[in-house]
């Protein structure tokens, strides 16, 4: 069989322990932008912005924040250098409906394979971003530890992709409507009121709201009813905790999991700079493996009401 690395994009929010852990050997960066003049690149770490730093920047109504993918030529360097090795290469990346990110790295991958025709580059869209996208690249990891060969691989991740959900609390209405989501009448009054808007990813891996809990333990145990309600076989799952500056709240989150669904492994992470520019502070999110996600959430949708009835 020949060699071939796993390489997704800075977006996959995967700590330097689930990196190690599972053996994901690079990824690639990207770049966010401050108005006050400052470029940096997104990372896997804070080692150029601080995790409290980058998000009270955020919160900041004077300070405008934007990332944007690595260049083209990035990329084309970046496979370059796997293709040299003799390396067959597996991307991941971000929803190609959410992110430029998809686009950019099939354009490289076809001049590197162009270049180097005994280099195959399968330029996977798992149209997920952050978590959802963090916990495909973790099943990826272990299926190649496991022996599994790249078209093995990506046949899983085509066949799953649309099974990862999400589901957990945002308690920042602020910078919601700061990205004009919301008014902010509306996230001031919800801020004082304890609301907190909670989400499922649809079919392109936009969240949508399917409802608003009041309060954060109210919140968190809803997130662990609605994920036995949607996940499959969850006691033989990794499920993953994502947070943006909640990292009490995500400990708690994963402790309920544990002792209510049982997964085989509960992961915390952070969200970083690449995919925390979107988010924004304050997101608590679970991500697990159910049933194929429904148009338009339907079927989520009607899961969420009627835990919201009881």
């Amino acid at each position: 069989m020949k060699k071939f690395i796993i390489l997704p994009d800075v977006t996959c929010d995967l700590s330097e322990e689930l990196r190690t852990g599972f053996g994901l050997e690079d990824y690639i960066e990207g770049y966010v932008h401050f108005s006050d003049g400052r470029d940096l690149k997104t990372t896997l770490d804070w080692s150029n912005i601080s995790r409290e730093e980058f998000y009270k920047t955020l919160s900041n109504k004077k300070m405008e924040v934007s990332t944007a993918p690595a260049s083209p030529e990035d990329y084309y360097e970046f496979y370059k250098k796997y293709a040299e090795q003799g390396y067959d290469i597996l991307a991941m990346s971000i929803s190609s409906k959410i992110s430029s990110t998809h686009n950019v790295a099939a354009g490289a991958a076809k001049r590197v394979m162009e270049e180097y025709p005994d280099c195959n580059i399968y330029c996977f869209d798992s149209l997920r971003m952050a978590g959802a996208l963090g916990l495909l690249v973790i099943y990826a990891l272990q299926l190649k530890k496991d022996g599994k060969t790249m078209d093995e691989i990506i046949a899983w991740l085509e066949e799953n992709k649309h099974k990862v959900h999400q589901m957990g609390p945002i308690d920042d209405l602020i910078f919601v409507a700061r990205r004009g989501r919301i008014s902010m009448g509306k996230a001031i009054m919800g801020n004082f009121a304890g609301v907190k808007p909670m989400g499922d990813c649809n079919r392109e891996g936009y969240v949508t709201v399917l409802t608003k809990a009041k309060g954060m333990n109210k919140a968190l145990a809803l997130t662990v009813e609605y994920a036995k309600a949607v996940s499959t076989d969850i006691e033989n799952q990794y499920v993953l905790v994502s947070h943006s500056n909640r990292q009490a709240y995500a400990e708690t989150l994963a402790d309920m999991v544990k002792k209510e669904l049982n997964p085989k492994e509960v992961f915390i992470s952070d969200v970083f700079s690449g995919s925390g520019t979107n988010v924004g502070p304050g997101m608590v999110g679970l991500y697990f493996l159910g049933a194929e996600i429904s148009e338009d959430l339907v079927n989520e949708k009607a899961i969420m009401a009627k835990l919201t009835e009881k």
